[in-house]
């Protein structure tokens, strides 16, 4: 019985692991959900440097370094668009806010500078 409630306890958490992943998608595809919300939480993860450098209009700067710390300036009632250089920094990022319990929460695989790329709005 025990090993059968073990068992059981063990599924759950790989499936609540599952559904706690963050979803990746394009610039193109965030581009196309941040015209349709505008209620988006746009974040970036770089560093200050490279925000005054450029980034996208509405978006919060909070670098990854401090992340850990002020975890509790991100709401947990909006969708999340987490956004880096490439897509390297936001990536965990993005995977240990679904981990905590935001709802959703992307990662923009190719970042801001797939955003450029594609022709997109960068403010400077």
């Amino acid at each position: 019985m025990k090993r059968v409630l073990l068992t059981l306890l063990m599924l759950a958490a790989m499936v609540t692991q599952v559904m706690a992943a963050e979803k990746n998608i394009s610039s193109r595809d965030a581009k196309v959900l941040l015209d349709k919300d505008k209620g988006i939480y746009l974040l970036d993860v770089r560093t200050p440097q490279e925000y005054n450098q450029g980034k996208l209009a509405g978006s919060v700067l909070i670098p990854m370094g401090e992340f850990e710390r002020r975890i509790g300036e991100v709401p947990k009632n909006k969708t999340i668009v987490v956004y880096c250089a490439v897509g390297s920094r936001s990536k965990p990022v993005a995977n240990f806010l679904a981990q905590q319990g935001y709802k959703d929460v992307y990662n923009m695989t190719d970042g801001i500078v797939g955003w450029y790329r594609n022709g997109f709005p960068v403010q400077r």
